[in-house]
């Protein structure tokens, strides 16, 4: 009977380690399970934060190209707009003198050219 208690003794040690250390690396993979998590939340914020830089970048860049581009089209147009004004008065300043000789000469009673 002494045998049998001791047995039982044993066999009930032997389960109280064997939990306990089952229990142990439960915990140490819980514990990794975290610090990976924390690196792989630490890593997609560096990402996209990269990302946002990135994109911030190329928008800044292509907004400053398409300002140059349509600053250069207004000056071409602009330019273009001035001469074709420059143009559209002369022949105007042209008109009118031609308009005012023929009146003057009407006044004067001289004959139309034909």
């Amino acid at each position: 009977m002494h045998m049998r208690k001791l047995q039982t003794v044993v066999l009930a040690s032997a389960l109280t380690v064997f939990s306990t250390a089952g229990f142990a690396v439960t915990q140490d993979g819980a514990k990794q399970d975290i610090k990976a998590a924390g690196a792989d939340t630490k890593n997609a914020a560096k990402n996209t934060g990269h990302a946002v830089s990135t994109g911030t970048k190329k928008t800044y860049n292509k907004t400053a190209s398409g300002t140059k581009t349509a600053t250069d089209k207004t000056v071409n147009g602009t330019k273009t707009v001035g001469k074709d004004i420059g143009h559209g008065t002369k022949v105007a300043a042209k008109d009118t003198a031609n308009g005012t000789k023929k009146v003057g000469d009407k006044v004067a009673g001289k004959p139309n050219p034909q």
